[in-house]
């Protein structure tokens, strides 16, 4: 009989690559892995690791029990679904990922009203991109993900993973008080050609977003000097007139001193916020509670 808790260490060591990262995501020690590993080698009577370097990898009929091992544990995952939505009792621990913007006006709120409504679910709060927080929902290390996906930018998501739709957040353009053009009600883009530019580090959406928009809509490749993922410092650098910026309404505060926030005039550009949870998590009570207060708090924005 082949062990489910040595199978699931399998399927870790194919998805994390080394012992060491399935330790350390499982707290587990390396050596104690690859102890229960070679006690799955000798229940299923095949070799299922082989050297590679200084780490393993997986053999061929490795691979084909990763298969069936995935499926086992999507099953226990949705029968545990199934007897928690059972008990109807909102319990146990969220891990929560997402970043900045969304965590103050999306994830804080929603779990502020579970501590009142759902005092035994202990709620845990980790910043993650999506490219990082998706793929560890997938592997059950967290429970419910917030993400942003940018235009041009798609976001993939790993197999057993829903996505929900939260709200769509427009993008502005970001001009010094004192900027001639801060005056209009909108911007035109292809008037800000000649403008050092600010956006977001480099690869990520906010700046590839940048880039593809003032080509389309502008007509120009911005001359982008700085880069920083903290909206605040972005507000900074606009504010002491060292360029322009686009910025989405999220991560805005209320007030802005030194910085004039204005539409896009050649048309609207967004992206999505959305969540994310593991489809064999869906009649979860701890899930369902969650997902209800995100999109209370997005649908308040």
């Amino acid at each position: 009989m082949l062990e489910l808790r040595r199978l699931r260490l399998l399927r870790e060591l194919h998805e994390r690559g080394t012992i060491a990262a399935v330790a350390d995501a499982l707290q587990f020690t390396p050596s104690a892995v690859s102890q229960q590993l070679g006690m799955l080698e000798r229940e299923a009577g095949v070799q299922l690791l082989e050297r590679a370097g200084r780490g393993v990898r997986l053999t061929d009929a490795a691979l084909v029990l990763v298969d069936h091992a995935e499926a086992l544990l999507e099953r226990v995952a949705v029968a545990e679904a199934d007897l928690a939505a059972a008990a109807g009792t909102v319990a146990g621990r969220a891990r929560v990922a997402g970043f900045q913007s969304v965590f103050l006006r999306v994830a804080l709120p929603a779990i502020e009203r579970l501590t009142r409504d759902a005092p035994r679910l202990r709620c845990e709060l980790i910043e993650a991109e999506p490219e990082q927080s998706l793929p560890a929902l997938a592997l059950g290390d967290l429970d419910l993900v917030l993400g942003d996906e940018w235009p041009h930018h798609p976001i993939a998501l790993p197999d057993g993973v829903d996505r929900h739709e939260l709200l769509t957040d427009a993008m502005n353009v970001l001009l010094p008080a004192r900027h001639p053009l801060a005056r209009r009600a909108q911007v035109s883009l292809a008037e800000l050609a000649d403008e050092a530019w600010v956006t977001g580090g480099a690869g990520a959406g906010w700046e590839e977003m940048t880039i593809r928009t003032c080509r389309e809509l502008g007509g120009f490749d911005p001359d982008v000097r700085h880069n920083s993922n903290d909206p605040t410092i972005v507000l900074a650098i606009v504010s002491h007139g060292l360029g322009v910026a686009m910025l989405p309404d999220l991560p805005l505060p209320s007030r802005t001193p030194g910085v004039a926030v204005r539409p896009i005039a050649e048309g609207p550009v967004s992206r999505a916020i959305f969540a994310a949870t593991r489809t064999a998590d869906a009649s979860r009570p701890s899930t369902r509670a969650l997902l209800a207060a995100v999109r209370e708090a997005a649908d308040a924005i």
